[in-house]
């Protein structure tokens, strides 16, 4: 203890368990900044995926399923997994095959940006299949712009 005194340091008990105790001579304070700056750091790498959802009918509009791909494709651009639903009403139901389609014309329309994470599932009234950015797609922050080449 006098010489955690003599040197303006903290006398620190690593291992209270053990006999005799462990203890260290350390800048307390200084050692819990270190921590806390680490975990800081640890916590601006670690990646929040949300999940976005789209609801479709199973006899939506060529127009209005087109709006709805770019709804998806912006949110796969982000980053984002997408649980796309198709809401079936009626005597729909009866036709889960034309929700099927649907939902495999989206995933064929954007497999270079996401890939198909579970397959469609009739769950009830919907029928739900959820997709996933690749990998390689754009990350969230970054610009879809290429730099390009200086000529010359």
């Amino acid at each position: 203890m006098d010489y955690a005194e003599r040197l303006d340091l903290d006398l620190v008990e690593v291992a209270p368990n053990s006999d005799p105790p462990v203890v260290r001579v350390m800048d307390y304070g200084k050692y819990r900044y270190q921590k806390e700056q680490a975990r800081k750091a640890a916590r601006k790498k670690q990646i929040n995926i949300n999940v976005r959802e789209i609801k479709l009918r199973p006899k939506i509009g060529d127009h209005d399923f087109a709006t709805k791909r770019a709804h998806v494709e912006r949110f796969l651009r982000g980053g984002d997994k997408v649980k796309v639903t198709i809401m079936f009403r009626g005597r729909e139901v009866q036709h889960p095959e034309l929700g099927e389609k649907l939902l495999r014309r989206l995933a064929s329309d954007l497999e270079n940006l996401g890939r198909i994470e579970s397959q469609p599932n009739l769950d009830g009234r919907n029928m739900v299949m959820v997709i996933g950015p690749k990998k390689d797609a754009t990350p969230r922050g970054e610009t879809g712009k290429q730099k390009s080449a200086a000529p010359g």
